[in-house]
């Protein structure tokens, strides 16, 4: 398989950054169908390779059960000691060849244990017994998962089913799942402390849990979940920290359970190496300031939506140009975090960052007379520009 060339993306909501060309070794080859290694707090893609192919998903579809049950717990519709009683479908004996957490008909269970069955043990069944229990159905938990998959932005994803057993329709992407895990960790962080637990035992049996980079002291992986069909092949996604940086690597369709987890170390070692993420600004702190016309107030201050990190090689030493780019003219009315222009980091010719400028403040429109006067001024502007 064709190696991918070295780049670097930052993707900041949907403000995308052209690649970044420096003389960084090129990441590891991997036996896979596609992979991203991706920076959490930046979200910038530092490797890929088929990073957006629609491929199997398997088991990592449960990292989207996972999302949506950390949701509705967040919306305070479920709580974690609440109890679920299995039905019929979910009975473990309905998943004869897969994993399972070997629930079964009229068990009453706690979500918390559920959970458990879900993200340690891989559970098909627990998968099942949540989706009725939050929507009533599966195929309406399947509808959930669809539209926050719509949500978060995870352009190519499709699920069918709540557990990721092979059926028609069912794909996601290197990319989109590297997003999810970005989006469980940041927004569910109670259900993302749950992949870094190592055995879960119920109904007398022990399992362990089937990342088994948890294992590895050679590097600090505290999450992720595998995902394996005779269609999908061998998946892994994973998270890992070094000082203040966390990257995510997704591989899919690995040959053997061992390639999964070597090449997922390979890919997080690169990473962490080759590669460093600053924080270079705060959410909510000014930027800027600037004029706005027709307004009850003639200047607003600009922040960023969110704090601001850049990941970038190791290898790259020179300074970076800074310049603000406005929507102008600003003309009023203007809501409290609206878009009205972006910051662009440049290293010579090329863009290596791009965050977009909210105002902080709301602006209504001034008396007529302001107005009025506003206009002329632009209209005199505009005879110069």
């Amino acid at each position: 398989m064709k190696r991918s060339l070295p780049r670097w993306i930052l993707v900041v909501y949907l403000i995308s950054a052209p690649v970044l060309a420096v003389i960084t070794p090129e990441p590891p080859e991997l036996q896979a169908k596609g992979y991203v290694l991706m920076d959490y707090q930046s979200g910038a893609i530092i490797a890929e390779q088929n990073a957006r192919a629609g491929l199997a998903p398997a088991s990592l579809t449960k990292l989207m059960t996972a999302y949506v049950i950390g949701q509705e717990i967040k919306a305070g519709r479920l709580n974690w000691e609440d109890k679920v009683t299995v039905s019929e479908n979910a009975w473990s004996a309905k998943f004869p060849d897969s994993s399972k957490m070997f629930i079964k008909p009229k068990d009453e269970i706690s979500i918390a244990n559920l959970m458990r069955g879900v993200i340690i043990q891989s559970g098909n069944d627990a998968c099942v017994a949540l989706a009725e229990h939050v929507a009533g159905s599966e195929r309406a938990f399947v509808s959930l998962m669809n539209g926050w998959a719509e949500k978060l932005g995870l352009q190519d994803t499709y699920f069918v089913n709540s557990h990721g057993l092979d059926s028609e329709g069912i794909q996601t992407s290197p990319a989109d799942m590297a997003r999810l895990m970005q989006s469980i960790i940041k927004d569910v962080p109670d259900v993302y402390a749950l992949y870094s637990e190592k055995v879960f035992k119920w109904n007398k049996i022990t399992q362990y849990n089937r990342n088994k980079l948890l294992w590895d002291n050679s590097i600090d992986v505290d999450g992720g979940k595998t995902g394996y069909t005779s269609n999908a092949g061998y998946s892994l996604v994973s998270s890992a920290k070094e000082g203040q940086m966390r990257l995510i690597s997704v591989v899919m369709g690995t040959p053997s359970k061992r390639s999964r987890i070597s090449q997922s170390k390979n890919l997080l070692s690169y990473g962490f190496r080759f590669y460093d993420t600053k924080q270079i600004a705060k959410q909510g702190e000014v930027e800027s300031k600037v004029r706005i016309w027709k307004g009850d107030v003639s200047e607003i201050d600009l922040s960023f939506a969110q704090d601001v990190f850049l990941t970038l090689p190791r290898t790259m030493r020179a300074e970076l140009d800074k310049t603000i780019v406005l929507n102008e003219p600003l003309i009023a009315p203007i809501k409290k975090g609206d878009v009205v222009g972006k910051v662009i980091w440049k290293n010579g010719d090329e863009t290596v960052a791009s965050y977009p400028l909210v105002s902080m403040q709301t602006v209504v429109e001034g008396s007529w007379i302001g107005q009025l006067w506003d206009s002329f001024m632009l209209w005199v502007k505009s005879l110069f520009s």
